[in-house]
């Protein structure tokens, strides 16, 4: 039903929604990302040492080869008013508090 099931690597294809897969993904945005981000992405906890203090803060991370579902992924966070980065080729990050907030609010724990 969705472009990831067909023949091949899926970083190796093209891969994108059609009009009506677009609108069902546009109208339900919240689900879609969960099931991106259960897939192939986390939730984790990152330390970050200041002299002798550690802040401890969440973020999820986001990891795909194919820069078509990274895509899709950002296209939604963006519907959402969900901020992201791009710390590498492979990864996209939510780590700002309010972003990984709002992203929580919806995401739950991977099953």
């Amino acid at each position: 039903m969705f472009p990831q099931h067909g023949r091949g690597r899926k970083h190796e294809r093209r891969i994108a929604l059609t009009a009506w897969q677009r609108d069902v993904t546009a109208a339900h945005p919240r689900e879609l990302l969960r099931g991106l981000i259960h897939s192939d992405g986390c939730r984790f906890i990152a330390n970050q040492r200041v002299g002798d203090k550690t802040y401890r803060y969440a973020r999820y991370s986001f990891s795909n080869r194919s820069d078509d579902i990274k895509a899709i992924l950002c296209e939604h966070l963006g519907l959402l008013g969900i901020g992201w980065t791009r710390p590498n080729a492979s990864d996209i990050a939510i780590d700002r508090r309010s972003e990984v907030a709002k992203l929580g609010s919806f995401v739950g724990a991977k099953r």
